[in-house]
């Protein structure tokens, strides 16, 4: 095998896998696309002693500090196939290249699919977010807005209320009565048009348009957009997918182990709720299974 490990996503969970296997020694090899899911974001918030960073920057660094590791190798590129190979895994690139390697890490994030409405996705990490942990601070008090997507938006609804007054858009989708006396509960208002834009200058916002004509005041418009798996190789390799909240999960133990023996998945694709903080986490909980595994067999 040319590599102990390979890890497919060099953002957050690969590259803390890759630096915990580094550590130990482990000769490990990271493809990484380029295309981190939260790469539309000005700034990455919660994260410990990074606060506010950019996560473009946070990666950068990253990089350079596992860079010095000598067992490791880096690889810009998208990992287009995979399969088990004997008693490992290997990964063929676009390019054609191939990896080998005796366990493997899936870490290639979510890629995030948003209605089709004007503006939305011109704003997308900006001013329409998808996390009040993340960025609900910044836009504390300010008039805030939730898109219904599905009946879990009520909840994320009531959530986003903590931050400031807020409004679920239903844009035309129905509400349970139950629903109603819950957004009540909680000071949610509701309004049922549609909307046909979003307003402001740049990624800025200052409102909604409705199809009648009508607007509405709002700074940040918070969505659970659909996800899918970034890459078709979890599929490939026979690993066992859940149907989660937004979008497919990979099956893990709490290990980070898939259902497929040697090979591990870390970060978004593994995982609900998100955030860097819980990326880099189960990445070092993915690295340090995985060498144990090679240190005692598994």
């Amino acid at each position: 095998m040319q590599h102990d490990a390979v890890i497919v996503g060099g953002a957050f969970a690969g590259l803390a896998a890759a630096t915990y296997l580094a550590r130990a020694r482990r000769r490990v090899c990271v493809i990484d696309a380029g295309q981190p899911r939260n790469r539309f974001a000005e700034a990455s918030h919660g994260f410990l002693g990074s606060d506010g960073s950019d996560p473009a920057s946070i990666l950068a660094r990253a990089r350079a500090q596992l860079a010095a590791y000598p067992g490791v190798t880096f690889v810009e590129g998208e990992a287009a196939s995979a399969s088990v190979r004997g008693d490992g895994f290997a990964v063929s690139l676009a390019s054609g290249e191939e990896i080998a390697a005796q366990k493997a890490i899936l870490a290639f994030g979510l890629r995030d699919t948003l209605e089709p409405i004007p503006g939305l996705a011109e704003r997308w990490g900006r001013t329409v977010l998808h996390c009040p942990y993340c960025h609900g601070f910044e836009f504390s008090d300010r008039p805030l807005g939730v898109l219904f997507r599905t009946p879990m938006s009520v909840h994320q609804a009531c959530l986003v209320a903590e931050w400031g007054p807020t409004t679920l858009f239903l844009n035309g989708a129905d509400l349970a009565p139950d629903s109603a006396e819950m957004l009540a509960r909680h000071g949610v208002s509701v309004e049922q048009g549609r909307l046909t834009r979003l307003v402001g200058e740049g990624s800025a916002l200052s409102g909604v348009a409705f199809a009648d004509g009508r607007a509405r005041a709002v700074e940040a418009l918070y969505v659970a957009p659909q996800s899918c798996l970034a890459s078709p190789i979890a599929g490939q390799l026979g690993v066992a997918i859940d149907e989660g909240p937004i979008g497919p999960i990979v099956r893990t133990d709490a290990d980070r182990m898939t259902t497929v023996p040697g090979l591990y998945a870390a970060g978004d694709i593994a995982r609900a709720p998100h955030s860097v903080s819980w990326a880099v986490a189960d990445g070092v909980t993915a690295g340090t299974s995985l060498h144990r595994a090679l240190v005692f067999g598994g």
